[in-house]
């Protein structure tokens, strides 16, 4: 089975490829294979708290 990855696209306006970095580089830098740029691999979103369904009914 294969590693899961984290796709990330490249911030040089002249190259914007799509990169596709393991999980484990998170908060690390890598550089893109095309131009070379170093770019930041973001940390993982932080989960979303569920609502109880009287808080969905508050703000509805």
């Amino acid at each position: 089975m294969s590693q899961p990855t984290v796709r990330i696209m490249c911030p040089n306006l002249s190259c914007r490829k799509l990169l596709a970095v393991p999980e484990s580089a998170r908060s690390k830098t890598v550089r893109c294979k095309a131009c070379h740029t170093a770019i930041r691999v973001p940390d993982a979103p932080a989960p979303q708290a569920q609502q109880s369904p009287d808080e969905q009914k508050k703000s509805a």
